[in-house]
């Protein structure tokens, strides 16, 4: 009798340590991974010209990409820096009123 109940409560502790593994899974390891591959999209999808900030805060605009890097002009000067520092894009946030300024100044001209 004493087996039974020993065994019946090691079941119920793997249930448990399972449960728990799920609820982890779902709120915590999946929208992680959903998050990484949005980030990474975002990182394959960048285009030459595109104004972007990086995780450190650096603004600047795209001027070449390569596989893995890219070269950023800021104000200073031609920075390279590896895709996956690339946190944002500024392009139609920041610059949108100016890009369709610029564009308008030239359909009139």
């Amino acid at each position: 009798m004493f087996f039974l109940l020993q065994q019946n409560s090691i079941a119920n502790t793997i249930w448990m340590f399972a449960l728990i593994f799920i609820i982890f899974y779902f709120f915590m390891i999946r929208p992680q991974i959903r998050k990484q591959k949005i980030e990474r999209k975002f990182q394959d999808n960048l285009k030459k010209g595109n104004y972007i900030v990086t995780n450190s805060g650096m603004h600047g605009k795209i001027i070449e990409i390569a596989d893995n890097f890219c070269i950023l002009e800021t104000v200073t000067g031609k920075i390279k820096l590896e895709k996956n520092t690339v946190s944002k894009e500024l392009t139609q946030l920041r610059y949108n009123e100016t890009l369709n300024k610029q564009d308008e100044k030239q359909e009139k001209k």
